[in-house]
């Protein structure tokens, strides 16, 4: 019996998570190292898939499958295609810097403090996060998925009620009571995504007699397996209505500025740059495959959504006066272009949507960790508190810089390969919502340019006059983050190699092939 990769990649951060929160509460410092080190040995496991995975072999390879629940058909069944090996892969290189830049976020503010939960339990929570998203890549099982989908969701309540963020100017009440506001209203969204999904999943075992999502495919695709157009339709909505609050899609998103503002600067990039991309994996994974004709049918009104997302939360980003805030809205922005990709139905727009999903966790978490490192400074989020930082702190301006031209998707950092590639696949199929959306990234570099000028040109303002820069610990979090956006803004070939050929049997899953150039190419 072959070694059980997948499982071991997945279980590890899970064992660590227990073992980093039976650490007793004197030795805080242990438990930090315990949990760095785990993450280190998952980012090992997720090296081997990435090294084993064969881009040219069968669709889901590394595959593992157990009966679990035999009277209703589910099985513990695992695999990965090349999407999945990519975000499996992103997941565990962010989760140890994570670790890192919340170093000191959980530690009492005084002896004998209340306001924070013990140190252990931060860590432990961040693995539980981490092995839930991984098994969640790895599951070609529907329950399985589902439970997953939705056990994720408990730690991530109790980061974001119990570590909220520091910088607060109204007082340790109010700062309670509002990451208290933010952590149920992150719950109940995706709570009421997942029952919907739920009776979904109920449905799609009544018609096709199992959970496998291999056998249904297969059944679909050779004709042993019929669903009914309005049957379909239905449960598409179910799944897709899920992915589409943990993704976030306008109208769906207003949890996502709200959780992010109130949680800690890692807690927040967990949320955009791990958690949210398993909706959006999903609607890969399962929307398109289990239901392809309803899926074609809902495009039209997807790709509406989607163009809203992007210029909404564009907008609402330039108007922004919380830099998280405005970090969460640029989020909801760029969700949107990662959509409008997928549903495009080009193979350039799924492979672009495919690679933003790994640039945007990169960019997002270089912007979001360094914003988090200016913010503990200056113990406030507003952009008007600052002014002047390159002047006093160089290297954390320079790395903010870096970070927010990568959100604007400037030409040689990752994120512009991706962007260009989602405007490119929907130009060619529907080139008039292609080239509305391209108003996002005019407004992205506006309100980047902005956030930049308010908060480090400029008259060096008092309360910032002291400010360090960017400290050993920093640097070495930021440092490779900025490595891989220009690494990858460079040389994406090892991504999209990855990435390709699932792309291209995602798209033969909905019947569509890309359309013919309307000029023929000079011979």
């Amino acid at each position: 019996m072959s070694f059980p990769l997948l499982t071991a990649t997945a279980a590890l951060p899970a064992v660590g998570a227990v073992a980093t929160a039976a650490v007793p509460a004197a030795r805080r410092t242990a438990a930090k190292w315990l949990a760095l080190v785990v993450s280190l040995a998952t980012l090992a496991l997720a090296i081997t898939i990435l090294v084993r995975f064969d881009p040219n072999g069968t669709r889901y390879q590394l595959t593992e499958s157990h009966a679990w629940i035999k009277d209703f058909g589910v099985r513990y069944e695992l695999g990965v295609d090349g999407i999945a090996v990519a975000l499996i892969a992103l997941t565990a290189v962010l989760i140890p810097f994570i670790i890192l830049a919340g170093w000191h976020d959980a530690d009492p503010l005084e002896t004998g403090s209340r306001r924070w939960r013990p140190t252990q339990g931060f860590f432990a929570l961040m693995l539980a996060v981490e092995a839930m998203v991984i098994i969640s890549f790895e599951a070609t099982d529907v329950f399985l998925f589902y439970i997953f989908f939705e056990a994720m969701l408990i730690p991530m309540y109790f980061l974001i009620g119990g570590f909220g963020d520091r910088a607060h100017a109204q007082g340790e009440e109010a700062a309670s009571t509002q990451r208290s506001y933010a952590a149920v209203k992150f719950l109940l969204y995706n709570l009421v995504g997942g029952l919907i999904m739920l009776a979904a999943v109920i449905g799609l075992y009544v018609v096709a007699g199992n959970f496998s999502l291999q056998e249904i495919a297969q059944a679909r695709a050779n004709g042993s397996l019929h669903m009914a157009t309005s049957t379909e339709r239905w449960l598409f909505l179910g799944f897709f209505f899920a992915f589409a609050v943990k993704a976030p899609l306008w109208p769906l998103h207003t949890w996502l500025p709200n959780a992010m503002q109130e949680s800690t600067a890692p807690v927040a990039v967990l949320i955009t740059a791990v958690v949210d991309k398993v909706g959006t994996f999903a609607m890969l994974r399962f929307c398109l495959q289990l239901f392809p004709e309803a899926s074609k049918w809902a495009t039209p009104v997807i790709l509406v959504l989607a163009l809203i997302s992007i210029v909404y939360g564009a907008l609402l980003a330039v108007g922004q006066r919380d830099i998280k805030r405005l970090v969460a809205y640029a989020s909801i922005s760029h969700f949107g272009f990662i959509i409008l990709g997928i549903f495009a139905m080009t193979s350039q727009g799924q492979s672009g949507a495919t690679l933003y999903m790994v640039n945007h966790g990169i960019s997002t978490a270089a912007l979001m960790l360094v914003a988090g490192f200016l913010i503990s400074r200056r113990g406030s989020r507003l952009i008007a508190d600052y002014g002047g930082v390159q002047k006093v702190a160089p290297v954390l301006a320079g790395t903010f810089l870096i970070g927010g031209l990568a959100t604007l998707s400037l030409p040689g950092l990752a994120p512009f390969v991706s962007e260009f590639l989602v405007l490119v696949g929907t130009f060619t199929r529907y080139p008039a919502i292609g080239v509305i959306a391209t108003f996002g990234i005019v407004l992205a570099a506006l309100y980047v340019l902005v956030l930049y000028q308010r908060t480090m040109t400029g008259p060096v303002k008092p309360e910032v006059s002291a400010m360090p820069d960017l400290r050993v610990r920093e640097l070495v979090v930021v440092a490779p983050l900025i490595v891989l956006l220009i690494f990858l803004g460079v040389y994406p070939k090892p991504v999209t190699d990855i990435v390709n050929p699932a792309v291209k049997q995602t798209m033969s899953d909905v019947h569509k092939t890309d359309p013919k150039p309307s000029v023929e190419a000079a011979k």
